[in-house]
């Protein structure tokens, strides 16, 4: 593999800077490790602030559901891996969506072959996985379900911290630990309000754009850039592009802290406007919006 990839890079400079990367892809393929992210702590989350993370984590501490409220971008699923290494707890993840149904969160029936016969056994979802070992639930974009589909696990939510598997019609008690830790995007598309039972069950914490010092920091931790001055460039850009977010000529989705890191990843081996290109302004629908970032960009980088 790496012959042919080094065969399309141009001038000898760009191959000697990307045989590291291709070297590391491919060692990484070849060891084919299982590895389930979505229930492993991850450190490396900025806070915004000195109260976000403090708070979040009195609020596990004292037994509370949390629900990190913000715009798209800023770190809440960071923050909720942040918070699993900090507690050494695993990190089971739900992904809402308007297809999420009961199957997806609690489990489901299947057929399984034992001693030469068929059976039928229950495999465990991700809720009932984390109540019966006591893990984090996190419950990503929990606004995008259907209004009538989180209810099921309003018991799981409040001091009963239980529910009746509808498939079994067993009773499930969370072990000591479970706790659910959920994400809400204001205002995005195809968000729905959420249910004021469900919301009663949480205590919220805002998650704002990082911004300044706090996401210089992050940029040289979590992205390959190496030049400093391009550091103070791009986080001048991102203020620039949530403040028009603010004004509402632009999307969250533009002033993306996930969306900055790529484009500071691939600015380190091609020029800062198209890796903006790349990793912001083509990912916009609306040639107004795209316009914004570009002129936003042009009067930073030459």
């Amino acid at each position: 593999m790496q012959p042919n990839i080094l065969k399309i890079i141009g001038p000898e400079q760009q191959r000697d800077q990307l045989k590291p990367l291709i070297d590391e892809w491919t060692s990484r393929a070849q060891r084919h490790v299982n590895i389930d992210e979505s229930i492993s702590g991850v450190p490396g989350y900025q806070a915004p602030n000195e109260h976000v993370l403090h708070d979040a984590i009195v609020a596990l501490l004292t037994g509370k559901n949390v629900l990190l409220k913000g715009p798209t971008g800023p770190g809440k699923t960071k923050l909720a891996q942040h918070l699993a290494w900090l507690f050494s707890h695993p990190l089971h993840q739900i992904n809402c969506s308007v297809d999420l149904d009961t199957e997806a969160m609690l489990g489901f029936k299947t057929i399984v072959q034992r001693e030469g016969e068929s059976a039928i056994e229950f495999v465990s979802g991700p809720v009932i996985r984390a109540m019966n070992e006591g893990r984090f639930l996190y419950i990503d974009e929990i606004n995008m379900a259907r209004p009538e589909t989180l209810p099921l696990i309003n018991g799981v939510l409040d001091y009963r911290r239980m529910l009746t598997n509808p498939f079994t019609g067993d009773v499930v008690k969370a072990k000591e630990g479970f706790t659910v830790i959920a994400a809400i995007n204001i205002g995005y598309v195809g968000t729905v309000p959420l249910n004021e039972a469900l919301k009663n069950r949480f205590v919220v914490i805002d998650v704002p754009y990082l911004q300044g010092e706090p996401l210089k920091k992050l940029l040289r931790e979590q992205s390959r850039l190496q030049d400093e001055s391009l550091f103070n460039q791009f986080v001048q850009l991102s203020a620039d592009l949530v403040a028009l977010v603010r004004m509402g000529h632009l999307s969250d989705d533009a002033a993306s802290i996930r969306a900055l890191i790529d484009a500071c990843d691939l600015a380190t081996f091609i020029p800062p406007l198209r890796a903006i290109q790349r990793a912001i302004t083509d990912k916009l629908d609306d040639e107004r919006e795209q316009a914004a970032v570009r002129n936003a960009a042009e009067t930073l980088f030459e």
